[in-house]
């Protein structure tokens, strides 16, 4: 019986649309954002856009509409945060098969979100 019940869960967490996900990883230092992205801003439309990262976490974004905004990533309370031109929002790193993503979600949801893979350091 618990033979059983452990392969049905077992089958269950192998089918669980979880397993996808990437892990959120938790960011100690802002210097682990340096390096460029790439990936798509969606305010009322969805555009591709490109970011470079320093290492004191001051950014430079531009979309190929040519839209730039300049910021700066923090952390405040062991949270990662972005401070820029036009918003403040927070911002979160996840990483999956080897893929490293950033997201960026503004405080005021007018201003949409950015979603950018990691193109290298």
């Amino acid at each position: 019986m618990k033979r059983k019940l452990a392969l049905l869960l077992a089958a269950l967490f192998a089918m669980s649309p979880l397993a996808g996900f990437a892990a959120e990883k938790q960011v100690k230092d802002v210097k682990e954002l340096a390096g460029s992205w790439q990936g798509w801003v969606t305010e009322q439309t969805q555009e591709r856009a490109n970011m470079v990262v320093q290492a004191d976490g001051k950014y430079k974004a531009s979309t190929t509409r040519g839209a730039t905004t300049e910021g700066q990533f923090f952390l405040q309370d062991g949270k990662l945060r972005y401070r820029s031109s036009r918003t403040t929002g927070t911002a979160k790193l996840s990483e999956d098969k080897g893929k490293t993503t950033l997201s960026v979600i503004a405080d005021n949801p007018d201003y949409g979100k950015a979603e950018y893979e990691r193109i290298r350091e």
